[in-house]
């Protein structure tokens, strides 16, 4: 395996910074080795500055694409931290249903990795509209910066033991089993959300209407402090007012930093 010395660690840890807001302390330098072992190998690099100078010289972006995929985690699972989808179902859509005139609904999944999150918000809307959904537009935006996760997410297969936590006729409605061990979300769902690579770290956000609700969690555990913040402010200026921010539980927002008011542990909202 090729060592990585401390100086290699600080230039690909400088460079991921910059561009893709991710924090790699010290201690993630054997993490990043062992992940990163098998593309130097496939390369034919015999240091980390070779595979480094290639991947700023690489001008298709397909090197760093590789690359945030073999350092990110990207782990998820349907129905994860199921009191956000509580809060959803029981008081962000009864107050969006009853206040959003033009009846489009604007839902943002940022760093929805493998898509069980969109996924979920698209059933969950889907049985609290009813027979007035076909009167909405309530598709969500999922996005995410690894192109192998977007992959998966389009695909919208799953192993059968992974819809476990789902509630049993969700299961029935909105799956349909491929084999003995896999699903594939049903049409109608997957047809309410719509996936695209997207950099979070991109210096002001191309949208050209704003959101009501944003879920971006635990994607910023990566993030240094100053990034967090700044992340958080874009997605404040495009959220509508009422709108909600969902973190992940293990996230907070420094309530003295932030113009969002605190709603309860991980979900604020902008008044």
């Amino acid at each position: 395996m090729v060592s990585i010395t401390n100086k290699e660690f600080t230039q690909l840890a400088d460079f991921i910074r910059s561009h893709y807001g991710i924090h790699l302390k010290d201690e993630k330098q054997s993490l990043i080795t062992g992940r990163l072992h098998l593309v130097l190998q496939q390369l034919n690099f015999n240091s980390f500055t070779e595979y480094f100078e290639y991947v700023v010289s690489d001008r298709s972006g397909d090197a760093a694409v590789t690359l945030i995929d073999r350092i990110t985690t990207n782990h998820t699972f349907f129905m994860r931290e199921t009191k956000h989808f509580d809060v959803m179902r029981d008081k962000v859509l009864p107050y969006l249903s009853g206040t959003v005139r033009d009846k489009d609904l604007r839902i943002w999944s940022a760093g929805c990795s493998s898509g069980e999150e969109p996924y979920t918000l698209a059933m969950l809307i889907d049985e609290f509209f009813g027979q007035q959904k076909r009167f909405w537009d309530t598709k969500i935006l999922a996005t995410d910066i690894s192109e192998r996760v977007l992959d998966m997410a389009i695909k919208g297969m799953y192993p059968n033991e992974s819809l476990e936590s789902l509630p049993a006729h969700w299961k029935l409605n909105n799956f349909r089993r491929m084999s003995a061990d896999r699903s594939v979300v049903a049409d109608k769902i997957r047809q309410e959300v719509i996936f695209r690579k997207f950099n979070l770290m991109e210096e002001t956000f191309p949208f050209k209407k704003k959101f009501h609700v944003v879920f971006c969690r635990n994607v910023m555990i990566y993030f240094d402090n100053a990034t967090k913040m700044e992340l958080v402010r874009k997605f404040y200026d495009i959220m509508e007012p009422g709108g909600y921010l969902f973190i992940g539980h293990s996230e907070s927002l420094d309530r003295d930093k932030t113009r969002y008011k605190y709603v309860m542990p991980s979900v604020y909202r902008k008044e």
